[in-house]
């Protein structure tokens, strides 16, 4: 079973992913570990380097092989991976998605405690990270909200959203 946790950043997915593997005995992966480990070069380094589009065509390829490997995975993909190429439609052919659906409040406390390891946002002021993020959040709803289970993160430990994303895949075995 391939299980893809979507959302934007700070809303969890590696974190998530991690103990949810842990609890189904599988495996955990976050997209951009995999992409980093395979063209050894950071996110960062890839992007200017190479360019976003190299990027986002390498994300492609990888999410596509983890999608079709044989093995049970927990994959946390990038916040704009489901908003490129053919990215959602693969997600939603090959895996049980799960959008971790944060507010824009919760996201920015997330985020500004951890702006300088995010180049994205690293040099935004603060009193930006909200409408930032709104305008980002807006952009990508669209495809965030196409995962087959939306779960509501905010003031919930990781232990209860990984249990209610448990149940959700019980449930969807059952049909």
């Amino acid at each position: 079973m391939k299980i893809v946790l979507l959302g934007y950043m700070g809303s969890g997915k590696s974190t998530i992913a991690k103990e949810l593997a842990k609890r189904m005995n599988s495996t955990a992966i976050d997209l951009d570990d995999y992409i980093t480990n395979n063209e050894k070069m950071s996110v960062s380094e890839l992007f200017s380097q190479k360019g976003e589009i190299y990027f986002r065509k390498k994300e492609s390829v990888y999410l596509q092989e983890l999608l079709l490997s044989n093995e049970d995975l927990v994959i946390a993909v990038g916040g704009g991976t489901p908003c490129y190429g053919n990215n959602m439609p693969e997600i939603l052919n090959g895996s049980s998605s799960f959008y971790l659906k944060a507010s824009i409040r919760t996201l920015a406390e997330r985020l500004e405690k951890e702006k300088e390891s995010r180049p994205l946002i690293a040099g935004l002021p603060e009193d930006a990270l909200e409408e930032f993020i709104a305008k980002h959040l807006f952009e990508r709803r669209n495809f965030y909200e196409q995962a087959h289970h939306i779960v509501s993160i905010d003031g919930k430990s990781v232990e209860i959203i990984v249990e209610e994303i448990r149940v959700l895949i019980q449930i969807s075995d059952r049909f």
